[in-house]
């Protein structure tokens, strides 16, 4: 880890790139902890983020349930007449 070393501008030479472009990783990394590099097209997450977005998702997902409940459930007192 880089905070692990002293000499930011040696570890910037040794990896090739910048020492501002380490101290940004640094800050992300302060801001969102494992999520700060999560992959190409993958957005950053805080963890409380991460949750909401699940939760969002959950909800849809039992929406959608419910919808195709409901439209079974007219189709079956409808053949029930």
């Amino acid at each position: 880890m880089s905070y692990e070393r002293k000499n930011v501008s040696g570890l910037a030479r040794e990896l090739g790139v910048s020492a501002a472009l380490i101290y940004r990783w640094r800050e992300e990394y302060v801001q969102y902890g494992k999520g700060s590099f999560p992959g190409n097209g993958i957005i950053k997450q805080t963890p409380e983020e991460k949750e909401l977005y699940e939760m969002k998702k959950r909800i849809r997902d039992i929406e959608m349930e419910n919808d195709i409940l409901k439209k079974a459930l007219g189709i079956i007192s409808k053949s029930d007449r």
